[in-house]
């Protein structure tokens, strides 16, 4: 009950939520999150540890920076599929869009200049 618990509570907050649906798509680094939901790189850290420290999100080092990706977790993943699938909010909207950009997103960070 405790670990169904931990899911609705990290699922009211809206940065978390935010990020878990973005992390539903594919793994991500924390620049390329910061960058999709304009957020500072401080807050986001924070609730990425928040998540992993709950289970929700396992991290891994690739060179110089460290991926995030959820846990393999089916109940987690239906209810971000539904979120995803029935609840049309503008932010998540615009999130799932950005996230095509999450690349580029770090393509800048590393060099510092837009293309």
């Amino acid at each position: 009950m405790d670990n169904l618990t931990n899911l609705f509570k990290v699922l009211s907050d809206e940065t978390r939520l935010r990020i878990l649906v973005l992390l539903y798509n594919r793994e991500l680094c924390v620049c390329q999150i910061q960058g999709i939901l304009e957020e500072s790189q401080p807050k986001i850290s924070k609730h990425l540890g928040k998540l992993r420290d709950l289970g929700f999100v396992k991290d891994e080092r690739k060179e110089q920076f460290i991926y995030y990706s959820l846990i393999e977790n089916k109940m987690l993943y239906e209810i971000l599929k539904s979120i995803i699938e029935n609840y049309h909010e503008n932010i998540l909207i615009k999130d799932i869009e950005r996230l095509g950009k999450a690349d580029e997103i770090k393509e800048i960070k590393i060099n510092g200049i837009k293309k």
